[in-house]
């Protein structure tokens, strides 16, 4: 069979799983949970998830260790795929649709912008309905949160899980494609674009790991998840930013970077603030966690209109996200097919 070409197949090879797991997040949300990778790993993380005589010499080794087998079982598929499985052309087709269906997994957008928008429409029409559902969203108690709060709540947590959930696992593929293809250069020769696809699938499944621990152990409560937390911290530090550099152009309001700044310092987590800060000042409201932190990106809370607005704010920002790793991905592919 013809191929492809090099940077066709390169191009084709990093950037369609990318755009498969978008696709398939828009039209179905989420992976059956029975089958769902995340929460099979959770299942792994459970037993863990009880008090210890000594949580320390337990805690670092599984904040090490379980996200180690959630990249080598994700991207060690893929390269197996790659090696072994059908090619036309010259890309490696099963190679590409098991990378697809680990984005997928680990990446997710659709269903915080439903859960959000369930929240906001609840929260005027019938507030007992929405604090229910905010639930999926925030782990604070609700019972007490105002219809304001409660939107307040719902933006606070689609501006963080952003980050989380759909940024955080975009930028990590990108950056383990990226590295493999650095190391390759390094070394003198040319990292083949399923090398990169297996890195890049393999760093995100690594992240999504890390940061469902710290979701499942990371609480004060719990001091076996100490190291989980500090590690999610370092691991989030650059997508929570990225983030909100999304938020920020998505609301053609680059100068809210500039304003969200100091507000971000409030919550007590080193990255949360980021995003958050940045939707408030965008939007121009105030997002509040009482007794917590106060982010004044304008005088009053979001009302039913900005709640939507925010609830836009966030699928555009996704959107800047996507655009720009595939862009980024599309260039990568550049220097593969050059090398």
């Amino acid at each position: 069979m013809t191929g492809t070409g090099p940077l066709p197949a390169a191009a084709v090879t990093l950037v369609a799983p990318l755009a498969v797991a978008v696709a398939l997040d828009l039209a179905v949300a989420e992976p059956p949970r029975r089958v769902h990778p995340v929460a099979l790993f959770g299942r792994l993380v459970g037993p863990f998830d009880r008090e210890w005589a000594r949580p320390g010499l337990v805690g670092a080794p599984v904040a090490v260790a379980l996200p180690l087998v959630s990249a080598a079982v994700c991207g060690g598929g893929v390269w197996l795929a790659a090696a072994r499985g059908p090619r036309v052309g010259d890309v490696p087709v099963l190679a590409v649709a098991v990378a697809a269906a680990v984005c997928f997994s680990v990446a997710s957008l659709r269903m915080l912008l439903d859960v959000t928008s369930e929240v906001v429409a609840e929260s005027e029409a019938d507030p007992d309905a929405a604090r229910e559902s905010v639930r999926a969203l925030v782990g604070r108690d609700p019972a007490a949160l105002s219809p304001a709060d409660l939107r307040s709540a719902a933006v606070e947590s689609a501006a963080e899980n952003l980050a989380d959930g759909f940024v955080a696992p975009l930028a990590w593929f990108v950056a383990g494609a990226t590295v493999a293809v650095a190391l390759a250069a390094a070394a003198g020769g040319a990292a083949a674009p399923s090398a990169a696809l297996a890195a890049g699938v393999a760093a995100a499944a690594w992240a999504k790991a890390v940061n469902t621990l710290d979701s499942m152990l990371g609480y004060r409560s719990k001091p076996v998840g100490r190291a989980s937390a500090r590690l999610d911290d370092a691991v989030m530090f650059l997508p929570a930013r990225v983030a909100a550099c999304c938020l920020a152009v998505a609301a053609r309001s680059p100068g809210s970077l500039r304003r969200a700044r100091p507000l971000a310092r409030e919550p007590a987590s080193p990255n949360s603030g980021w995003p958050m800060a940045t939707a408030a000042v965008a939007l121009g409201v105030r997002l509040e966690k009482p007794g917590a932190y106060a982010l004044p990106g304008g005088p009053e809370p979001p009302t039913p209109t900005a709640a939507r607005d925010a609830v836009r704010l966030v699928g555009a920002a996704g959107g800047v996200a996507v655009a720009a790793a595939a862009g980024w991905l599309l260039a990568l592919a550049g220097v593969v097919a050059w090398y």
